[in-house]
C-alpha cells in the first residue's frame, strides 16, 4: 500500500474527505471531543498500547525509541485487529486518529511505521 493512503492526524483537528476512513486508536476517548464531531468511523481501543506501556513511555521523547519497540511487540499479538485495519486500508485512505499532543512521537505514528513495515 502507499504511504499516502495511510495518514495519522489529530482528533482535535477537524475532519476532511481527504482522510477517508478515520480510525481512533487511543484506548481512551479524547477529552472535551464529541463523538459526531470527531467523525471515527471505528475505535480501535484494544490496538492502543497497554495501560503500563502507555504510562512508561509518558510521550517522554527520551523513550521513543523503546516505546516503539515494546509497541510493536504488543502489535504482534493483535492480529485481528491489525487484520480490521489492513482490510480497511485495502478500501481507501485510511486516517489513524489520536490524541496525544506530541504529533510525532504517539502510539498512531508508531502503528503507522509498523504497518508500513510489515505489510
Amino acid at each position: 500500500m502507499a504511504k499516502s493512503e495511510l495518514r495519522v492526524k489529530r482528533v482535535y483537528e477537524p475532519p476532511s474527505p481527504e482522510d477517508g476512513f478515520r480510525v481512533l486508536v487511543d484506548r481512551l476517548w479524547p477529552r472535551g471531543v464529541a463523538k459526531k464531531e470527531a467523525a471515527i468511523g471505528l475505535w480501535l481501543k484494544e490496538i492502543g498500547p497497554s495501560d503500563g506501556l502507555r504510562r512508561w513511555f509518558g510521550h517522554d521523547p527520551a523513550k521513543w525509541a523503546g516505546f516503539k519497540k515494546r509497541y510493536a511487540a504488543e502489535l504482534d499479538g493483535r492480529r485481528r485487529e491489525l487484520g480490521m485495519l489492513r482490510d480497511k486500508m485495502a478500501g481507501g485512505p485510511v486516517t489513524l486518529v489520536y490524541g496525544a499532543k506530541d504529533t510525532e512521537h504517539n502510539n498512531a505514528v508508531a502503528l503507522r511505521d509498523y504497518l508500513e513495515k510489515r505489510p
